[in-house]
């Protein structure tokens, strides 16, 4: 080291000099497009410190999560069981990864984890959501010998090469090609994965209980159908649960909402972290496992170097105990309840707001055309520009005006999606409701601030094209 280096690493000294940066640090190091994207929609705000269900800024102002990280924090921010936890694990200075032994974390996150799915023997670690997905598929593809996989239409399951052969939205996929063999259905449509699983080469069908976008869920009795439909043809049952799982649709997995349903293959991720360490799960059945690693020399075929390490692990093991000393899957239910059945009771007092649907603690806020000539016209000023424009425009005064964080489903949307904490309770659900009254009372006036909002938006649709 030469005379004046700094030494040692002061990290709060590194975010107190440079912290105040961080937009421009963004615009010119990382996607360029994020800054740009949060100023135009007034999100770049300036969080100092999180705490289960809220944030706090530099003048001390709360402002409630209804997002979670897009579902990773579904314990909320910083619980103390989990930090615990990894201090412990930290302190422990266990020999992680050196790759040629067995540590007992995984072997125990893996237990614990299958005791939720019994019908599941065997668990494979990845660092993501979409890990967890490429894995169900290789799975998939080597164990029954077949190439093809079947997915729903606007499917979410990822964004690496294999999840988004399997991704519904072709905003996403453009330009990508080329991708694997797959072909999308409707959600729901046993005929066409009927017609499908008849050309005899499809080795599985993946699909969210609850797809993210939209908050669209299966269709009563499709999942079992399409269960025994894959059966018969010898194909494999792939559950993304990344989003759903954990307790988030007020069950532990929101396949278990229909009886009868075991999928072959089972994809967590998110919330399984604790909103610290990266993590996902492969839940299968034991002869896929053994099929894909049928012998030694076959014992890396399919691998991650950070897989299972031993602070997502711990993180891990946290969460599940949390979630059940807490009862978190019970509150998920119970606080799902009641925020749905408020927002219902509304659709008929606004007529912009068409429909109020989800499970739990996953809940989609749907807007349509009203039927009022004044309102109709702007309306259609929104649609000619980019649909989904209004949804946004109701999540932007949630944020400056209410101080709720909220985000639109999916592009061209308009829905908004609630995924908080699964530890939110009747306080966050009169916050909530409160606040989304008022800003759709203030839609329907016609005038103020949120339909100024809305033209500024419109000019930016507009120049962007």
């Amino acid at each position: 080291m030469t005379d004046g280096a700094p030494k040692g690493f002061d990290l709060a000294k590194l975010l107190a000099e440079r912290g105040a940066e961080r937009y421009e640090l963004h615009a010119r190091h990382l996607n360029h497009q994020l800054p740009r994207m949060l100023r135009t929609i007034g999100f770049d705000k300036v969080y100092e410190r999180a705490e289960g269900a809220y944030f706090w800024d530099a003048e001390g102002n709360d402002y409630l999560d209804m997002l979670a990280g897009f579902g990773v924090m579904g314990l909320g921010r910083h619980h103390p069981v989990v930090r615990k936890a990894l201090h412990d694990v930290l302190d422990a200075s266990l020999a992680d990864l050196t790759r040629f032994d067995c540590q007992p974390l995984p072997g125990l996150l893996a237990e614990r984890l299958l005791t939720h799915s019994p019908h599941l023997d065997r668990v494979f670690f990845g660092n993501s959501g979409t890990e967890a997905v490429e894995t169900a598929l290789k799975f998939a593809r080597y164990a029954t010998g077949k190439p093809r996989i079947l997915y729903c239409a606007h499917a979410f399951h990822g964004l690496t090469t294999g999840s988004l052969s399997v991704n519904g939205e072709a905003g996403f996929r453009d330009g990508f090609a080329p991708l694997l063999p797959d072909t999308a259905i409707a959600l729901g449509d046993l005929d066409a994965l009927e017609r499908e699983l008849k050309r005899g080469d499809v080795a599985g069908f993946v699909v969210e209980p609850i797809q993210g976008k939209g908050v669209h869920e299966s269709p009563p009795g499709f999942l079992r159908a399409a269960q025994e439909l894959l059966r018969r043809h010898k194909a494999l049952l792939i559950a993304d649960e990344v989003q759903t799982g954990l307790g988030r649709t007020g069950d532990f997995y929101a396949y278990q909402h229909e009886e009868g349903v075991e999928p072959d293959l089972l994809c967590v991720a998110k919330a399984l972290s604790g909103g610290y360490v990266p993590v996902g799960a492969t839940l299968g059945k034991d002869w896929i496992f053994k099929r894909v690693y049928s012998s030694m020399d076959r014992v890396l075929v399919h691998s991650a170097s950070f897989g299972s390490n031993a602070q997502a692990m711990a993180a891990g093991l946290a969460v599940l105990a949390v979630m059940e000393d807490e009862e978190i899957v019970a509150n998920a239910r119970r606080s799902g309840d009641l925020l749905r059945e408020r927002l219902t009771a509304l659709i008929g007092r606004y007529e912009l707001l068409h429909d109020v649907r989800g499970r739990g603690l996953m809940i989609g806020i749907e807007f349509g055309r009203p039927s009022s000539l004044k309102l109709r016209s702007r309306w259609a000023m929104l649609q000619a520009a980019r649909k989904g424009l209004f949804a946004q425009m109701v999540v932007v005064p949630l944020l400056q005006k209410h101080r709720i964080l909220t985000q639109v489903s999916g592009d061209h949307l308009e829905v908004i999606k609630l995924i908080p904490p699964l530890t939110v309770g009747e306080k966050e659900v009169d916050r909530f409701v409160g606040a989304f009254t008022a800003v759709m009372d203030d839609a329907h006036s016609g005038g103020g601030l949120m339909w100024d909002f809305g033209r500024t938006l419109v000019k930016q649709a507009v120049g962007n094209r």
